[in-house]
């Protein structure tokens, strides 16, 4: 198996949280279970407030943009969210919402959450898999999910050693490069996204004559 870059997101919101604490297992299990696995970490709380002003402003600061650049060529994705309120972490959301629509295209992704009971265990799965179809990733079908009581649990360690087999048979497949090399002009991008990696735009087809005021070929 070729170097494999898998970038683990933490929306934690501390170092010692109980979601970061959680991906780490996760992170682990991937590395056993694979050869030449790097694993390098980004905190979303680092970014929360930059992720906000995208939000509002349209502005993507140095740091945000940054991170989209490694983002863009990660192998493989491992991400985490605290359950507050029934759902995943404002600050969870705000971060994905503000990343580029085309950044994540084709890219192998786990999901995990953790929670102060088990009435949130299917959070993952109803909200944040929605999230990630959205932005056209392919999610392992096994999520991880941690209550307090499951971290003495080995049943927890079997549920990511599992996860983490399934990440490593993307990865291997190459789904994200299947995906961007031979299907990316059917997908419909935003314009200047994804760094303009995606098609150029005909700029001399009769919608585009229409938008910018020249005159329309009816045929």
């Amino acid at each position: 198996m070729p170097n494999a870059t898998v970038v683990v997101i933490n929306a934690g919101t501390s170092e010692t949280s109980s979601t970061a604490m959680l991906l780490s297992q996760i992170a682990k299990s991937v590395q056993e279970a694979g050869d030449n696995i790097t694993c390098t970490s980004i905190n979303v709380r680092d970014v929360a407030q930059d992720a906000m002003t995208a939000l509002v402003s349209g502005h993507k600061s140095a740091a945000l943009q940054e991170i989209e650049a490694t983002l863009l060529n990660a192998d493989a994705l491992i991400v985490g969210t605290p359950v507050f309120k029934a759902g995943a972490s404002a600050v969870f959301m705000a971060f994905f919402q503000a990343l580029d629509n085309d950044l994540l295209i084709g890219t192998p992704v786990l999901l995990a959450g953790t929670a102060g009971s088990q009435r949130h265990a299917l959070v993952v799965d109803d909200q944040i898999r929605g999230l990630f179809a959205y932005l056209r990733t392919y999610t392992t079908p096994t999520s991880v999910f941690a209550a307090p009581d499951d971290f003495n649990d080995p049943k927890l360690r079997t549920r990511s050693a599992r996860a983490a087999g399934e990440l490593l048979a993307l990865i291997r497949a190459d789904v994200r490069g299947t995906a961007r090399n031979t299907t990316w002009d059917h997908y419909q991008h935003s314009y200047g996204s994804a760094s303009d990696t995606e098609l150029s735009i005909d700029l001399d087809s009769d919608l585009m004559r229409l938008a910018t005021g020249n005159s329309y070929n009816a045929g």
